[in-house]
């Protein structure tokens, strides 16, 4: 006899990412409820996003972050919760957890909810920027702490660069499409980042809700065909547009510089430049099997969007 799938709550579907993890979640089958602030019912845009989920499935429950009786009675319909809020509204997560060891406590017998954490970029744990992201990840930390203090069964998704963010520019933040005559390389070119798209992230993250094997374990995404330098991205789209570009390297001190001059928040995509292209934040490290798997090795029946793919897009 198949095994019943989890019932899942998310909270954020307005966002990019929560719309596509509850239309994964519906893809997979998975009875699925949203979290809904009724001010999202009044912005146009989200309304037609609320409709088109309706619509194809999804239950749409009226509550928010900050109404422990919503989430409370939200999280007692589920068996797994997602989080994908923005980086704003990290710290709202706190009032999340203690009403899911309050529902938990209410209803042991059949709840047992799962709290997994979108950490946009990187892994904050692995992060050698501490001072300079204007606490973008010391809050993600924060979360993690309590969420593991609290005895909460978990899975994190570190999913690294979505391809929305700086690749359609060939990762130069003062243009909105990939250069065709010069190219900004930061540092050496050679450390590698991460890319993948939305869609693809939300896939891998719904594959983990049943698996026992991801219980209280970091989920890394590192797709081959999505990990490359600044130089080979460079190279990449060299044979795409058939042209050389022109390239200009810029050190580490430049970099910090424009970090330094920029005002805030215009110079985040600078840190985060910094922090893959200049610290390799994103793979510089193993990933141990005692506290992390990768996704497309657990997962290797999954499609993905590719770098190479994603750039076709744009010639």
């Amino acid at each position: 006899m198949e095994k019943k799938k989890s019932r899942v709550l998310i909270v954020g579907v307005t966002g990019n990412l929560g719309h596509e993890l509850a239309k994964a979640s519906l893809n997979f089958s998975h009875a699925t409820f949203a979290l809904v602030r009724e001010t999202a019912f009044a912005d146009p845009n989200k309304l037609v996003k609320l409709h088109s989920l309706s619509h194809a499935g999804v239950t749409l429950l009226k509550g928010s972050l900050q109404d422990e009786e919503s989430l409370i009675e939200a999280i007692k319909k589920v068996d797994v919760v997602i989080c994908a809020v923005n980086s704003t509204q990290v710290l709202d997560q706190k009032l999340l957890v203690q009403a899911i060891k309050k529902a938990g406590s209410i209803n042991k017998a059949s709840l047992l909810a799962e709290v997994y954490s979108f950490e946009f970029g990187l892994d904050p744990d692995k992060v050698h920027i501490s001072g300079m992201d204007y606490n973008f990840y010391s809050r993600k930390a924060e979360i993690r702490r309590i969420v593991k203090a609290e005895g909460i069964p978990y899975t994190f998704i570190s999913c690294n660069f979505y391809m929305s963010y700086l690749l359609p520019s060939l990762v130069q933040p003062e243009l909105k499409a990939p250069p065709r005559d010069e190219i900004k390389i930061y540092g050496d070119g050679n450390i590698k980042g991460v890319f993948v798209k939305e869609c693809d992230v939300a896939a891998f993250t719904i594959s983990t809700l049943d698996d026992p094997l991801t219980l209280n374990k970091v989920l890394y995404l590192r797709p081959p065909g999505n990990v490359y330098s600044m130089n080979e991205l460079a190279g990449i789209w060299e044979t795409k547009i058939k042209k050389k570009l022109q390239k200009m390297y810029v050190s580490e001190e430049e970099l910090l510089h424009k970090i330094r001059e920029t005002p805030y928040p215009d110079n985040m995509p600078f840190v985060f430049i910094y922090s893959v292209f200049i610290k390799g934040d994103q793979t510089y490290f193993d990933i141990e099997s005692s506290r992390g798997l990768e996704g497309t090795q657990l997962y290797p029946y999954l499609k993905y969007t590719t770098i190479s793919e994603y750039l076709d897009t744009l010639v």
